[in-house]
């Protein structure tokens, strides 16, 4: 491939970058144009994909950290000559039922490897892949698993603080098949970036352990130059790309303007002509069409290889049962026989210690759990008693040490599942749960079904205090789509909510789990009830005067409040309330059975919100409208009210109306 065809491939991008983003008088052309030679040189000499076979297992993986640069990447893949991204798509950029999204959207269109475009995320996420890629590597093998991660970071990216968890991770593990792009244009949106930045990242990415290298992003030859040489290399490796963004634009390249707005019709027929492109929008020549499809047969060659290499391959079975999944159907028969257990022998734990039962069930039946936590493991219990570490001499283990970076640990478990073959879990405390909400935004949105592990979840930790005790989280958490949020009332909530969130193919799930021991509530496991998010754990004797509705560590004094006015002759139910996203689920015949019609109060250690719906308007609530504060659990239950006789009490008060 010479050189001459490489400047036309790259300007094949910018045209079609800066005609979408014309078209759709909407998006950001400058990194796309001022990337373009980079993206050009790694796809057509060094990187292995197939536009055939978008999901092939050991492809390598290209992460666009700078996400608002999309049409760089729909650029590549319509002229790769991906099926779903024909120039329909290219012309309808950011339209309402189109794949080319303003920001790349994991399962939009093939070939997105995750979502991006807050800043941080893509390069915090490839790290996961990267360190999955080697987890792989060390139980298949290099004939199945042996691929590199690609990745384009812009300015934005490497500002985030998210980028220091994930670069010191990734230079800590030694992740050498990790190789990043830096599109060192030196703006921002404000402007220069030394208005608001004098950080030698050069330095900063060799203090944490990585190769480094400095290069002109326009120079085909220097950019293939110092790919090879990151190769070569077993750290991970930074690419900085001095780049001029808007690249090709008389008028408006190298400048803020070009970051985020279309170029406009003249400086795009200016452009055009800069650029040597004589072409109309939208169109593009068979013979630059012919090079980027030589680049794909490259890769559909190395695939149709890797083929070869599985089909004879001892592991071939188990590597496969990892990535669909079937690796985890010895789970149910497995639990089955553990919940039984726990209905007879009625333990009273934490339900972060239940957690760690239910866990040791659940990877000892799925070979492909990895667990964690951002340096909490004897608090989060996350580890179980056969797991081993993950580290830079040995990537065979199957758990990580994510040290104090929860933000960092959330991205790089999307990023482990994302590239397949594992399903991870990682743990900090509930009140840490917003240091890691981006990541987990984007698990939500993606519908990937990465499990949060979120202990001391609420004032009954006690000492530590207010800053330590959650109070609005699980509250705010819930508001989130798509994410399912178990807060187990006992051992075997907390069993049937691992056995729900480790067969979730679409969604994540987030444990909140106590502190304090709580006793065993359930005497019949023998159907998942916490799948129905709500449940009658006990029924009134006779019509309901009253609906007692808890979750957690409050299901127990929700239990004793209905003991109590039992003593009164009042007539009370108590509904166990694990997981609110499911049981809106459920039809309306069982939420209204499980609801009834008498006043109800719910009892919950956090603030109201999202209990309004389903409490009604002749109700009552019991919990936190206030932070916590440093006392032993007994004293701060009883200051702050949430304790069986305020809730009898409330029950009372709402007969009396």
């Amino acid at each position: 491939m010479t050189k001459a065809n490489e400047k036309m491939m790259a300007n094949a991008i910018r045209a079609l970058a800066m005609d979408a983003v014309q078209a759709a008088n909407s998006g950001h052309p400058g990194m796309p144009m001022g990337m373009a030679d980079v993206a050009t040189v790694l796809f057509n000499r060094f990187i292995n994909i197939d536009p055939a076979a978008p999901k092939w297992a050991d492809r390598d993986r290209f992460v666009l950290s700078a996400g608002h640069g999309s049409m760089l990447l729909y650029a590549i893949h319509h002229l790769l000559g991906y099926g779903d991204m024909d120039m329909d798509q290219i012309r309808n950029f950011r339209q309402f039922g189109y794949r080319t999204a303003g920001h790349p959207e994991y399962g939009h269109a093939d070939g997105i490897e995750t979502t991006t475009g807050p800043l941080g995320q893509g390069i915090s996420t490839a790290v996961g892949m990267a360190l999955a890629e080697r987890m792989q590597n060390a139980r298949f093998g290099d004939d199945l698993v042996d691929h590199y991660t690609y990745v384009i970071a812009g300015d934005g990216c490497l500002m985030e603080g998210i980028s220091h968890e994930a670069i010191d991770m990734a230079g800590h593990m030694g992740l050498g098949k990790l190789v990043v792009f830096w599109d060192d244009n030196s703006i921002t949106i404000d402007g220069a970036t030394d208005i608001s930045t004098s950080t030698d990242q050069a330095a900063r990415f060799d203090a944490a352990g990585w190769h480094t290298q400095a290069i002109d992003g326009h120079n085909p030859e220097a950019i293939a130059a110092a790919i090879k040489a990151a190769r070569a290399d077993n750290r991970p490796s930074l690419i900085a790309c001095k780049t001029i963004i808007g690249f090709g634009s008389p008028n408006k390249q190298g400048t803020s303007g070009v970051h985020g707005a279309a170029l406009g019709p003249d400086e795009v027929a200016l452009t055009r002509k800069e650029l040597g492109w004589d072409y109309p929008a939208f169109e593009i020549p068979d013979g630059i069409y012919a090079d980027w499809h030589a680049a794909a047969a490259r890769g559909a060659q190395a695939r149709a290889a890797w083929e070869g290499r599985l089909s004879g391959n001892a592991k071939a079975k188990a590597l496969n049962a990892a990535i669909d999944g079937s690796d985890r159907a010895p789970l149910a028969a497995a639990m089955a026989a553990y919940k039984a257990e726990l209905v007879a022998d009625k333990p009273k734990v934490a339900t972060r210690k239940s957690s760690q039962m239910a866990l040791e069930i659940v990877n000892g039946a799925v070979g492909s759990m990895v667990g964690g936590s951002a340096d909490l493991t004897g608090s989060n219990l996350t580890r179980t008693s056969a797991m081993t570490p993950v580290s830079k001499a040995d990537y065979s283990g199957n758990y990580i040490y994510y040290g104090v970076r929860e933000h960092g640990m959330a991205a790089a478990m999307n990023g482990i599942y994302l590239h397949g073959g594992l399903r991870p879990y990682g743990g900090t405390f509930l009140a840490f749960a917003d240091y890691c909400r981006g990541s987990i935004r984007l698990s939500a949105l993606m519908g990937i079904p990465v499990t949060y592990v979120m202990t001391h979840d609420s004032i009954g930790l006690g000492e530590d205090g207010p800053t330590h005790q959650p109070v609005e989280h699980v509250a705010s958490l819930r508001v989130m789509p798509n994410l399912m949020v178990f807060r187990p009332a006992d051992a075997v909530e907390a069993a049937e909510a691992w056995e729900i969130a480790v067969n979730s193919d679409a969604t994540p799930s987030l444990m909140a789990l106590s502190r304090q021991g709580l006793p065993t509530v359930r005497d019949d496991a023998s159907e998942n009830m916490t799948a129905k998010g709500m449940y009658v754990l006990r029924e009134a004797d006779g019509e309901r005067d009253v609906t007692l509705m808890a979750t957690g560590s409050e299901v127990e004094i929700a239990l004793a409040a209905a003991d109590a006015l039992a003593a009164d002759g009042i007539k009370a139910a108590v509904v166990s309330a694990p997981c609110f996203e499911l049981f809106d689920q459920q039809d309306a015949a069982y939420r209204a059975s499980v609801l009834g019609t008498a006043p109800r109060v719910g009892i919950e250690a956090g603030v109201v919100t999202g209990w309004e719906k389903y409490l009604g308007d002749n109700s009552a609530f019991i919990g936190m409208s206030s932070f916590g504060a440093s006392a032993p659990i007994k004293e701060l239950y009883e200051h702050f009210g949430i304790t069986a006789d305020a809730t009898a009490a409330a029950a009372k008060s709402l007969l009396k109306t």
